[in-house]
């Protein structure tokens, strides 16, 4: 039995997810747990489709056991996201490999790289902090710094999955984890790409077909029939999200919101929270973020702070690793995962957020920002849903 780890987002589920998949499992793996993005996603965006519809068709789709990423991880930076997820990972105390994408593909590159970032981060602090000053996201004032001393780690480090594997490994050396690295080669469609290429595309090409088109019909060369299908109900019956659908939501908070109480929200710092502050304004949501958008703050930054702020995510709620795993689907190979994280979990792992909600303060925090997070979604919902229906949901048992 070899338990490998996935993290996702699933935001849609594609052909390269798919690849991954099998891969992992051609690389020995017989059990697949996968730590997934709930109703909002890293890039400060709302899920295409509901959580719990995600993980029903993820384990359709290869995954075993799918455990939900708080939401307060899913809204944050790379390394937020990465932690939060490993650790869910590392907890069950049952996993063997944690199996990522990659452009380059290789580990033992990745592991340097990661060296190569921390030593520059601590040896070059003052001309990070210059160049940032000349109003550059961090990760670009790094790579500057890195590209004039070995080039190569510096074009690793300024591709995307690249970067985000590197998060992926320097959580697996913090949490001292027993998980073994395993990078998979990006195949065709770079991420976030904008085009498609033998019936791999990225799901931002996906997502921009969809939005275009209103059918599922034109995607179908890109993901599998589950998924199509599953697309194709959400979008008659009226339950895919939209962002935009919160705008007017969005604008009333930040007109009702201090510049004070912004500056306790997750991720802003530097003085960001007056140029939120200033974008009050705005009459849409577009001119919300292009006013307070610069080189320095990327528009998912902006993104997943006006998330934050309408969920209530503090700084004080980063300070806190995921008190509880919940479970959102599971198959028979899934429920063998369970039974061997018994004896060797450090978290509670269940599915009711309701008894998962009674562990602990901390725990009662997690979940009191999740229900916000659906109450939320179902506001970004075509057809807009009943509110506290995280207490309701039906988690997905396939034991066919």
């Amino acid at each position: 039995m070899k338990i490998s780890g996935i993290i996702c987002e699933y935001n849609p589920f594609h052909n390269g997810h798919l690849y991954h998949i099998r891969e992992t499992r051609n690389n020995g793996a017989t059990h697949i747990v996968a730590v997934m993005s709930g109703n909002f996603v890293q890039r400060g965006d709302t899920a295409i489709m509901d959580k719990l519809e995600r993980a029903r068709l993820a384990v359709r789709s290869g995954a075993d056991l799918v455990i939900e990423l708080p939401v307060q991880y899913c809204l944050s930076s790379a390394e937020n996201f990465a932690a939060g997820a490993v650790y869910l990972l590392d907890s069950l105390g049952a996993v063997d490999e944690l199996s990522f994408g990659s452009e380059c593909g290789d580990v033992e590159k990745l592991r340097q790289a990661l060296e190569t970032v921390e030593i520059t981060a601590m040896v070059h602090e003052d001309e990070i902090r210059q160049i940032m000053e000349k109003g550059y996201t961090y990760p670009r004032a790094l790579n500057s710094v890195i590209n004039g001393t070995d080039p190569e780690i510096a074009e690793i480090i300024s591709s995307p999955n690249n970067l985000l594997a590197i998060e992926y490994m320097r959580a697996l050396k913090r949490f001292s984890s027993a998980m073994a690295p395993f990078t998979i080669k990006r195949v065709y469609a770079p991420h976030d790409g904008a085009d498609a290429e033998n019936g791999y595309a990225s799901a931002s090409y996906i997502r921009e077909r969809l939005a275009a088109d209103h059918s599922a019909e034109d995607i179908s060369e890109y993901t599998t029939s589950i998924w199509t299908e599953a697309i194709s109900n959400a979008i008659r019956n009226g339950n895919t999200a939209s962002l935009s659908r919160l705008e007017r939501v969005m604008l009333y908070k930040l007109r009702s919101t201090s510049a004070e109480e912004i500056a306790g929200i997750s991720d802003v710092g530097q003085g960001l929270e007056n140029r939120i502050y200033g974008a009050r304004m705005a009459g849409s949501l577009d001119e919300l973020l292009f006013t307070v958008k610069t080189k320095r703050y990327t528009m998912a930054r902006i993104r997943r702070i006006m998330l934050s702020l309408l969920i209530g995510i503090t700084k004080e709620d980063m300070k806190q690793l995921p008190p509880y795993g919940r479970i959102l689907a599971f198959n028979e190979r899934g429920k063998e995962i369970l039974a061997q994280a018994k004896n060797s979990a450090k978290l509670p792992y269940a599915s009711s957020i309701a008894k998962l909600s009674q562990l602990s303060d901390t725990a009662e925090r997690f979940a009191e920002l999740e229900i916000r997070a659906s109450d939320l979604y179902g506001l970004a919902l075509e057809t807009v849903t009943s509110a506290q229906k995280d207490y309701r949901a039906k988690i997905m048992i396939d034991m066919e």
